[in-house]
Formats: C-alpha cells, sequence, structure tokens
C-alpha cells in the first residue's frame, strides 16, 4: 500500500484533455451533458468547467482517429466514469445530445458504456 504523500507547493490538478478533430462541438457535448460551462475556447483548444475547479480540455487534432473498443486497434488512452442515479433516463439524455451506447455491455444493470460524438468510450455508473 503506498502512503499518500502531498503534491509539491504549487503543483496542482487543472484538467484531463481529449484529442478531437473539432473542440467546440466536442465540449458542447459535454458541456451540456455535465452541466458545465466553457471556460475557455480558442481554434485549437476548449476547456469546459467551473472556475477554481478542474475541468475537461479538449484538443484538436487534425489527423484524429477514434478509438476502435472493445478492439484494441486504435486504444482508448482514457475514459470518463460518471456517476448518475437513473441509468435509463441518464443515458437517455447523454444519447439525445449525441452520444451512442457501445455494442459491448458487460454489466447493464450496474454500468452503462457509452461513446461519446467522437467515440471515445465514457461509463455511466450507479
Amino acid at each position: 500500500m503506498t502512503s499518500h504523500v502531498p503534491a509539491p507547493a504549487g503543483i496542482r490538478f487543472l484538467a484531463v484533455t481529449f484529442d478531437c478533430p473539432d473542440p467546440a462541438e466536442l465540449a458542447h457535448f459535454y458541456s451540456e451533458a455535465l452541466n458545465l460551462p466553457i471556460a475557455l475556447s480558442t481554434d485549437g483548444f476548449v476547456l469546459v468547467g467551473q472556475e477554481g475547479s478542474p475541468g475537461l480540455g479538449f484538443y484538436r487534432l487534425d489527423d484524429y482517429q477514434p478509438p476502435t473498443w472493445p478492439d484494441s486497434s486504435v486504444p482508448k488512452q482514457a475514459h470518463l466514469d460518471l456517476g448518475v442515479d437513473d441509468l435509463d433516463a441518464a443515458q437517455d439524455r447523454l444519447v439525445s445530445l449525441g452520444a451512442v451506447a457501445a455494442d459491448v455491455q458487460p454489466l447493464p444493470h450496474r454500468r452503462r458504456i457509452l461513446l461519446d460524438p467522437v467515440g471515445h468510450p465514457f461509463c455511466i455508473t450507479l
């Protein structure tokens, strides 16, 4: 077991950033899905989040290739796990915003795997 070591002064977690073809489009999806504002926007990068809290960043990558999960020919690199109170209602809302349900659903009564509008897998979990 590893003991917790405080981070050196001046180092803090700011964001998780995802590569994508269109940062504004993907940021809009997550902004709506998580009810978070757009905190910063440039041509190549958009940050979603509350002032002073960690956020989600979206970085333009011109040759972006979506993950092919569960096939690993293009790995997913990272994914989000979102807690929800009602799986069906949350899935319906996220699909209405542009997500799609993954074909593979190992524990559909506890967790649903969705793909965001550019193919990043993410989970909604009770």
